[in-house]
């Protein structure tokens, strides 16, 4: 049932999947702009802490915008698909899910658009928000059209950095497609509203950008990641390495650090061109190998320097990516998992995650352990004593005695 009142404003337009974290940071900038915006999002908990004017995870730079649309009234909230605002546009923030086979699951996005069908007036745009597999947006208007419906689809994938969408929003180009001129006048017309530039391809060419922009940064981490197994093997140490690489040599500034490379896209994408590639994407599948293969090498590595049978480990960190509080896909679970067939115990702390209920507070975690791992490199971590304990730290983050490189 929605949860708006009869005392709400009329919404310029509906962000679907707007309570979470690829739709607070957009709703956050359309009001800003100047419009009213529909947030209809199933999670009804999210929906709450938004009307109280708070985040439901962390969005830097979101807070005083999302008081600031409460304040005045460019808010409309509503939880299911009986409560989109037509005819204004429809963004969907539902993206392609992969399955245990590693194959996308588009039947979510079909049972989605399905939903919302009843609820749409003919002529009314839906722009697909999230990464989706590549041929999803003209497979979505053929759909329609088969269905008897005339409504303009359009593409125009989100590329923001979780935790800097606000920022990034109003900083980056945006990619805008259209599966008809129409479609693609009035995505354009509506981002330019937001992004200083937009960029037009076609949808397939659009969907390609999305997932070759995250594999592709995949890639490198990869590759880096790589480099410091071998040195690590070889017993060099990777961070002096990097130092000698790069200084004042331009052709080195892009290589990144090492380090876990997670969460809830950059895996996922890489697996979805591997997919449509018919598993011919070498280059993506050997990426996987080795950034979901760090966290069990630092494992092995580890049994083989101390006696992990006699000690308690400490994980530093469990989000996914540093100063944010999202776990998802966060290979610190990864580590602990495998920590636990090896290790007398494994206790963790994080500043950030509140969804994790084992979680203990840093300086408990910091005196009960006989060997730590910074997992996620939080700044609150930087300057932090660790009790002279020794300290893995994969990132060369911490620059300090007994860290363990």
């Amino acid at each position: 049932m929605s949860s708006a009142n009869s005392s709400a404003p009329v919404a310029d337009m509906t962000v679907v999947g707007g309570a979470g974290h690829v739709g607070v940071p957009l709703v956050l900038a359309f009001t800003h702009a100047g419009l009213t915006v529909n947030i209809n999002d199933l999670n009804q908990q999210s929906i709450a802490t938004l009307k109280s004017g708070k985040l439901p995870f962390i969005e830097y730079d979101a807070e005083p915008l999302l008081k600031d649309a409460l304040a005045r009234n460019r808010l409309v909230f509503s939880s299911s698909p009986a409560g989109i605002s037509a005819p204004g546009p429809v963004i969907v923030t539902i993206g392609t899910p992969v399955d245990e086979f590693f194959n996308p699951v588009q039947q979510a996005v079909q049972a989605c658009i399905d939903s919302l069908l009843p609820h749409m007036v003919d002529g009314q745009l839906l722009i697909l928000r999230s990464t989706v597999y590549p041929g999803t947006t003209t497979w979505v208007d053929e759909y329609l059209k088969r269905v008897g419906r005339n409504i303009k689809v359009a593409f125009c994938p989100e590329r923001i950095v979780q935790g800097y969408g606000v920022k990034e929003l109003r900083e980056m180009p945006q990619i805008v497609s259209g599966t008809t001129p129409e479609a693609e006048r009035e995505a354009a017309a509506l981002f330019a509203k937001l992004a200083p530039e937009i960029v037009t391809v076609k949808p397939l060419e659009a969907e390609f950008a999305k997932l070759f922009n995250n594999a592709y940064r995949y890639i490198e981490f990869a590759a880096t990641n790589q480099f410091y197994m071998i040195a690590k093997s070889a017993g060099a140490d990777y961070q002096q390495i990097m130092k000698a690489m790069k200084q004042n040599y331009p052709r080195a500034r892009t290589v990144p650090g090492p380090g876990f490379a997670a969460g809830p896209c950059l895996f996922k994408d890489t697996m979805q061109l591997a997919s449509f590639a018919r598993n011919q994407f070498g280059i993506g599948h050997a990426a996987m190998h080795v950034n979901e293969g760090l966290a069990l090498h630092m494992v092995e590595d580890l049994r083989r320097q101390f006696d992990l049978g006699a000690m308690t480990v400490g994980l530093l960190g469990m989000a996914f990516k540093a100063d944010i509080d999202d776990t998802r896909a966060s290979l610190s679970y990864k580590v602990k998992k495998s920590l636990r067939t090896v290790a007398r115990d494994v206790i963790a702390t994080d500043p950030f995650v509140t969804t994790d209920t084992d979680l203990l507070p840093l300086d408990e975690v910091i005196a009960r352990s006989d060997l730590m791992i910074l997992c996620t490199p939080h700044s609150a971590y930087k300057a932090h004593p660790l009790g002279g304990k020794p300290v893995v730290d994969v990132w060369g983050f911490l620059q300090r005695a007994n860290v363990v490189y």
